[in-house]
């Protein structure tokens, strides 16, 4: 067993206790809960800085690990922030722990781009994807919590999951203000990739599957607050909306990645 796959299913065992912990019926936002969740944030960040070695590195189970990093960091801001936040992770924390899993899988040595990170607008256009992506996952996991939620109610079907799982309304308030924050970060980011791209004497708009996707997402999300703020649109109808822009992000970022690093290898 290699290095890399030790180091990895360590970070995958430092998110268990949030995963095991979030399924407990009595969970309270204690020491206890801020415990875990520490835990589950400083393992895949502490394995990040070990694997790249000062390095960027550009595989696909290195974008999975900054996904999962850069979410669980955001996730653990929104929970400290917020008064219902914390109230997902019984979908965060899954979700993370098995986007890790999938991650230890497809574990590989790699390659690494060191010429990266001497632009300074490619670097910030990375950082500003990763932030993007981080966000939107919380605002998809918000939807979805709130889809559940309103499917529940409409079957009067009440499990212990769905009613430890923030209101419909609080939900509906954590996508929206995730979403708005995620819209900025993606119009900054597509800004970036534009010096970026233009820095290395391309395109001012490239017309790859990355940016497509992007593009597209931006647009969705725009609609989305566009039509809540006017209608109010809320419930499975914001979810699913809210839904196919984060897949649409998933195919801009880690899904690009997949495909060039594993479908075409």
């Amino acid at each position: 067993m290699s290095d890399n796959i030790i180091f990895s299913l360590a970070a995958l065992a430092a998110i268990i206790p949030a995963v095991i912990s979030a399924s407990r019926q009595n969970q309270t936002r204690n020491g206890m809960y801020w415990a875990v969740l520490g835990l589950a944030v400083i393992g895949p960040l502490i394995w990040l800085v070990v694997r790249s070695n000062g390095e960027w590195r550009t595989e696909f189970s290195t974008a999975l690990w900054i996904t999962v990093a850069a979410t669980l960091l955001t996730f653990a801001a929104i929970a400290l922030i917020t008064r219902e936040g914390w109230r997902l992770s019984p979908i965060v924390m899954p979700y993370m722990a098995m986007v890790a899993f999938i991650a230890v899988i497809w574990e590989n040595t790699g390659q690494d781009a060191p010429e990266i990170l001497d632009n300074p607008w490619i670097v910030f256009h990375i950082l500003i994807s990763v932030l993007t992506y981080a966000v939107a996952t919380v605002a998809a996991c918000a939807a979805f919590a709130a889809f559940l939620k309103e499917r529940a109610l409409k079957n009067k079907s009440q499990t212990v999951l769905i009613q430890r799982l923030p209101s419909v309304s609080d939900c509906d308030v954590l996508q929206v203000g995730l979403l708005t924050i995620a819209e900025m970060v993606l119009a900054l980011g597509l800004i970036t990739g534009v010096a970026a791209s233009v820095a290395h004497g391309g395109d001012v708009l490239p017309t790859d599957h990355k940016t497509i996707f992007a593009v597209l997402a931006f647009i969705v999300i725009g609609i989305l607050l566009l039509v809540h703020r006017r209608t109010g649109v809320r419930g499975r109808q914001a979810a699913r909306l809210v839904l196919a822009a984060y897949l649409l992000l998933t195919l801009a970022y880690p899904g690009v990645k997949f495909v060039t690093d594993v479908l075409l290898t």
